[in-house]
C-alpha cells in the first residue's frame, strides 16, 4: 500500500511553519526512516501521515485516496501506530492491551474470532512478551510496554506500520530484534513501514530510504546510504564524527569536544580492521 505526500506544510497555532513543501511517495513494501535533530517536525510527521493532525497546507494519499476520506475504522485497518513511551492510567494486562488491536474487526457483538487470537497469540509470540502478558502494563518497564505497544501494532494487521522511535528504553538485543522483525514484516508481507528514528547507525543497516529534517525546513530524501553521508550528518545535526565502514555500509560515530584520543580514532579502527581482515584471511 502506497503513502504520497504531496508539498505538505504544518504549523502549529500562531507558530511558524516547522514543515515546508515535502514531498515523496513510497511504494507498498517501502522501509522508510525519518530522522533529524530535535524540534524539526518528525513526530509531527508521523502524526500527519496517521491522521491525528490536519496539515495546513499539501495532502496525504494513502493507496492513491486522499486521507481524510477514509473513516476512523477504515483507516485503523490500514495503518498501525506505535508512539512514544507512555506510562498507563489504568491496569490493563499486557495482552489485554495488544488485544485492543483487533477493535476496528469486531462484529456487533464485540467477540473475538478464532482469527483475532491467532493474530494476538503470532504478535506476542514475535515480540517476545509471552512471558509477562498478563501483567499490568503500568509495572513493566520501559522496555517491556515498548514491546508490547508493537504487538498491538502487529496484532492489527495492516498494511502500514508508522514508528516513533520504536526501539527506545530497549537494550541492545532487543532494538536488533525489533529492526530484525520489522525487516522481515517488510520482506515477508509487504509491509510499508515508516520509522522515525535518533539510531542512525540501525536505519542505515535496515531502512531502504531516509528522509532527513532539517532545522531550517529543507529536508533530503532518497536511499538510506546517500541521505546520510558524514557531510550531511555534520551540517544538519552540527556535531563532529568519525566515519568508519563495515562490510559495504557506514557507521557514525559522534565525536564531542573531551572525547578521548579523538585524533586517535581512525587509526585504532584501521588497526582493528587490519586485524581482522589478518584473521579472516588466515581462518
Amino acid at each position: 500500500m502506497s503513502i504520497e505526500v504531496e508539498n505538505l506544510c504544518f504549523a502549529y497555532k500562531a507558530q511558524a511553519e516547522i514543515l515546508k513543501n515535502i514531498s515523496f511517495r513510497l511504494e507498498q513494501g517501502s522501509f522508510l526512516s525519518i530522522a533529524g535533530p530535535n524540534g524539526t517536525g518528525k513526530t509531527t510527521l508521523l502524526n500527519l501521515l496517521s491522521g491525528l493532525l490536519k496539515p495546513t497546507a499539501g495532502a496525504i494519499k494513502i493507496d492513491d485516496c486522499f486521507l481524510q476520506s477514509y473513516s476512523i475504522r477504515h483507516l485503523a485497518k490500514k495503518i498501525a501506530v506505535v508512539r512514544q513511551e507512555f506510562v498507563p492510567v489504568f491496569e490493563f494486562s499486557a495482552l489485554q492491551v495488544v488485544s485492543m488491536a483487533r477493535t476496528p474487526y469486531l462484529g456487533t457483538f464485540a467477540f473475538e474470532s478464532k482469527v483475532d487470537q491467532q493474530a494476538i497469540a503470532d504478535a506476542i509470540e514475535m515480540t517476545d512478551t509471552a512471558r509477562f502478558a498478563n501483567r499490568p502494563l503500568n509495572h513493566l518497564s520501559g522496555g517491556e510496554r515498548q514491546r508490547v505497544f508493537i504487538a498491538r501494532a502487529l496484532a492489527q494487521q495492516t498494511p502500514i506500520l508508522l514508528l516513533d522511535e520504536p526501539t527506545s528504553f530497549l537494550d541492545m538485543k532487543h532494538q536488533v530484534g525489533i529492526y530484525d522483525l520489522l525487516k522481515r514484516m517488510q520482506q515477508e508481507y509487504g509491509k510499508t513501514i515508516v520509522a522515525v528514528t535518533h539510531d542512525i547507525n540501525l536505519t542505515i543497516q535496515y531502512a531502504d530510504e531516509a528522509l532527513l529534517l532539517g532545522t531550517d525546513s529543507n529536508y533530503h530524501i532518497g536511499k538510506a546510504k546517500d541521505v546520510f553521508s558524514q557531510h550531511q550528518i555534520e551540517k544538519i545535526f552540527g556535531v563532529k564524527t568519525f566515519t568508519g565502514k563495515i562490510g559495504q555500509e557506514n557507521f557514525f560515530l559522534p565525536l564531542g569536544k573531551f572525547a578521548k584520543s579523538r585524533n586517535g580514532c581512525a587509526s585504532e579502527v584501521k588497526q582493528t580492521q587490519s586485524e581482522q581482515n589478518r584473521r579472516n584471511t588466515i581462518i
